[in-house]
């Protein structure tokens, strides 16, 4: 039986993103059921943690760190469809963020697999830079994370707030 190379390239794809999702459903809760266009995925993480001294009346601490990711698959990534995905992920992860004063962080996290990525696109992703502080770092910040994968060649790009994703791609 011969498949077409359109078909192949469909099917790595989906299979990479099977992989992806999979490598993310130990620690955070991922839909792929009821989603706005255009992201093929979503996951969530929440975090909570305390510190006190003896009992727990005595807290000394409290600290809780989000993050929200968003998955999406790509037959070609221009500048400007980036440009559309990047500021669309930011404004629906920022409209789950509830800043107060045991917020550290609430990152939004934006995966691309892609067939084929512009030159000119490799560029814009290593210099994206969507950073927004709450009352001065008060409480909390958020960042926004970018990777980038091109399934025909096998390349990861990210920017510089998701360099840790890289070792993720490696996996692929």
């Amino acid at each position: 039986m011969k498949v077409s190379k359109g078909a192949m390239e469909a099917q790595n794809s989906q299979s990479t993103l099977e992989k992806l999702l999979h490598s993310f459903e130990r620690y955070y809760n991922v839909r792929t059921d009821d989603l706005a266009a255009p992201f093929s995925a979503t996951a969530e993480f929440h975090s909570h943690s305390e510190q006190y001294f003896l009992v727990k009346s005595a807290r000394l601490a409290e600290v809780d760190s989000n993050e929200y990711v968003y998955f999406i698959e790509e037959k070609e990534l221009s500048s400007s469809r980036f440009s559309e995905l990047s500021s669309l992920a930011w404004e629906r992860g920022l409209a789950g963020v509830r800043p107060h004063s045991t917020h550290r962080n609430s990152d939004v996290t934006l995966i691309i697999i892609s067939e084929k990525i512009v030159p000119d696109t490799l560029r814009q992703i290593k210099k994206c830079n969507l950073h927004k502080s709450y009352k001065f770092g008060f409480y909390g910040w958020s960042n926004l994370r970018i990777m980038a994968y091109e399934t025909s060649t096998g390349r990861t790009v990210t920017n510089r707030y998701a360099s840790d994703l890289k070792k993720l791609a490696g996996t692929l």
